[in-house]
């Protein structure tokens, strides 16, 4: 979803460039980053907070689409085609939340595996 509203950003006039433009591409950055931010957080309940952030962006930018439409820098129909996928999105966000949910309750499946690296700008994991 981020790099389709990255494409489609770029049909919009230059005048949008740092309002919609700029609204679009922070949302739809923002969903991926909430969840990778709640993964480095260890604990299920903060991990559960940062992907229901993510998902408030999900609707941020169904809302952006919606504005973008109203302007007539896209269609109808793209922005019926973008709810579509934004829903694909959310439904997955959403199984994901309820798995942590479920896996908080259960303690039945691990913390997150760190990652760091101070050497050779490589990964390596770190276990607890």
């Amino acid at each position: 979803m981020r790099k389709k509203i990255s494409q489609l950003v770029k049909r919009f006039p230059n005048d949008e460039k740092y309002r919609l433009v700029d609204q679009l591409i922070r949302a739809s950055r923002s969903v991926t980053a909430n969840i990778a931010e709640g993964y480095g957080r260890y604990y299920y309940q903060e991990y559960t907070q940062y992907c229901r952030q993510g998902r408030g962006s999900l609707y941020e930018v169904i809302d952006h689409l919606t504005v973008a439409e109203e302007e007539q820098y896209i269609t109808k129909e793209e922005l019926n085609e973008y709810k579509l996928e934004i829903a694909k999105c959310l439904a997955v966000l959403n199984g994901f939340i309820n798995y942590l949910a479920k896996a908080k309750a259960s303690n039945a499946v691990n913390e997150p595996e760190s990652y760091y690296s101070n050497t050779n700008n490589s990964v390596h994991p770190i276990n607890h």
